[in-house]
């Protein structure tokens, strides 16, 4: 039964799509048929730091010129990627029916996924919101600044507001130790569950790296490295904590509507 993770935050320049990929390649690499869909549409940038030259963009099946399959691109460790196209004028600004049709176009891969791994674009734009939406799990990622607070309250209050997404799992990015990481979600937790009918959930935390800092240069994932980098340790604990985590079960337009009922990680 395939099932929808995205991955959002309230800024950018938190790691947002480091995480998306990274994740979406810890999940191939343990054996799960994983997609990415780089949906920052005309802004995306996944296929940078995955080192890829797609050829084909989503934009190709939403006019029709190529099926969904045929859009998917080979990434390393078997994962499959759908590049969102960048510098593309007619993707920026997509209309809720363009983009609605985008998350029904997904269910032509039901049979060869199990796991959908959504990069959203920054922000609580309409776009991310629909996206968020649409998920089985949604999963925030912040860093232990006022800024990121203040945005991912923001994304998470719109989500919830807008949607009635209620179910989210954040991550703190570029933590100097798991306490500090942990001390920096209780916070967060603790402001949003005041103001907000929404629980938190903890999923992990990514180191302040050097290392990760240097995949983004070379445009190579630190998950194609040894598994047994502290990175890469912290990515296999969050994509079981991602797994493991409630699903939404809101309604409305879905990742795999059919799949109607998806509970459980694959």
């Amino acid at each position: 039964m395939a099932s929808s993770i995205v991955v959002a935050s309230g800024k950018g320049g938190v790691g947002k799509t480091s995480l998306a990929v990274n994740l979406g390649l810890t999940l191939a690499r343990q054996g799960r048929r994983t997609v990415l869909l780089d949906a920052d549409f005309g802004m995306a940038n996944a296929h940078i730091l995955i080192g890829a030259n797609p050829q084909r963009f989503v934009m190709d099946a939403i006019q029709g010129d190529s099926s969904m399959a045929e859009v998917l691109c080979d990434a390393p460790h078997g994962m499959k990627f759908i590049s969102g196209g960048s510098g593309l004028l007619e993707m920026l600004n997509l209309d809720q029916t363009t983009r609605y049709q985008t998350i029904r176009m997904v269910d032509e891969l039901r049979d060869q996924t199990e796991v959908l791994i959504a990069d959203v674009p920054a922000g609580a734009s309409d776009s991310s919101i629909a996206f968020v939406a649409a998920a089985d799990r949604v999963v925030v990622v912040l860093v232990g600044e006022p800024t990121s607070f203040l945005d991912a309250y923001s994304l998470i209050k719109a989500a919830n507001l807008e949607a009635n997404v209620r179910n989210f799992s954040i991550v703190v990015n570029m933590a100097r130790s798991a306490a500090e990481a942990k001390s920096h979600f209780e916070k967060f937790n603790a402001t949003a569950t005041r103001f907000l009918d929404v629980s938190l959930a903890y999923a992990g935390h990514l180191p302040l790296s050097e290392r990760m800092r240097r995949s983004v240069v070379t445009r190579r994932p630190i998950s194609m490295d040894q598994p047994d980098l502290p990175e890469n340790i912290a990515f296999m604990q969050i994509s079981k904590s991602l797994l493991d985590a409630p699903v939404n079960d809101h309604g409305g337009i879905r990742f795999f509507s059919s799949d109607e009922g998806a509970t459980a990680g694959p």
